[in-house]
């Protein structure tokens, strides 16, 4: 009857941590589908922030801005955008080591790198590495916003302008759907996009107070949202991954407990049976 207690009491364990994952699967959805709302409202806005952008760089060829001068590159610059917690399955480990193999890669071409950590995870990671880390966000929680980002691309931003650096790229998830979400590494520095609906006609503009100016404000505009689309579109992966991860918990919790009430229930008809067989035993002792 010990095995049948202990049994009983794993069962009634697993039970209670199947009620906490269950819960956490149900907040999790509920996040997910708030961060998909923000995530499609940060989208047009990059998008179109761009057209403007290759608009008006077309518009005055004479000027170049360094955020789009292309360089030969011996330095190059990584904005990594992690998680501030875990258990959402292999998100993280999926960008950062494309990240590192990446690298590896500059490494053999004798190419300094530095990197911009964005979440927890991500800097507890390259801790080990012992790499050129120029800045770090930590601890943005859920109610993300620009201002908890701002900090952190302006070192990378001014790295480039002063030719610290010669490429920036920017690591994160992108949401294919709630059950994928893909690691994606994308350039953020210098901008070679161009906006293909204004090729046809371009026209001259008188800029106030100069092009120069003009083009700073929208191209710091610009980093500033894509880092921002960024890390929305990371959180919702971050949580349907958590959703995913908590439902498959729960599954297999309750796989577990089904296992154990068979172990029970076995364990517990051995002990019947010994004690019929005795009954058994001990009457047919007393009639001889």
């Amino acid at each position: 009857m010990g095995a049948s207690r202990e049994i009983r009491q794993k069962i009634g364990t697993i039970k209670s941590t199947q009620k906490i994952t269950r819960a956490m699967q149900m907040v999790a959805a509920s996040k997910m589908r708030k961060a998909q709302d923000r995530m499609n409202a940060a989208r047009p806005y990059a998008r179109k922030i761009l057209d403007v952008i290759a608009h008006l760089a077309n518009a005055h060829p004479e000027y170049r801005h360094p955020f789009m001068e292309v360089r030969d590159i011996s330095r190059a610059g990584y904005i990594v955008i992690s998680t501030d917690r875990g258990l959402c399955g292999a998100l993280n480990v999926n960008v950062m080591r494309d990240v590192v193999k990446e690298l590896k890669d500059w490494e053999q071409k004798k190419v300094q790198t530095g990197l911009c950590l964005v979440g927890s995870k991500a800097d507890l990671f390259f801790r080990r590495y012992h790499l050129n880390v120029m800045a770090k966000a930590m601890h943005i929680g859920d109610e993300i916003g620009i201002k908890d980002l701002i900090g952190a691309v302006k070192v990378m931003t001014d790295a480039y302008r002063k030719r610290e650096l010669d490429v920036l790229f920017i690591a994160s998830n992108t949401f294919v759907n709630t059950m994928v979400q893909r690691p994606m590494i994308q350039q953020l520095l210098p901008i070679t996009s161009t906006a293909t609906e204004f090729k046809a006609r371009v026209w001259d503009y008188i800029y106030e107070p100069n092009a120069k100016d003009l083009l700073q404000g929208i191209l710091t505009r610009y980093l500033e949202a894509q880092v921002y689309a960024a890390v929305i579109e990371n959180y919702a992966c971050e949580q349907a991954s958590r959703m995913l991860s908590m439902r498959n918990a729960t599954d297999n919790a309750g796989h577990v407990i089904d296992n154990l009430r068979l172990v029970y229930n076995k364990a517990r008809q051995a002990v019947i049976t010994n004690e019929i067989a005795e009954i058994v035993g001990g009457a047919q002792a007393i009639n001889q």
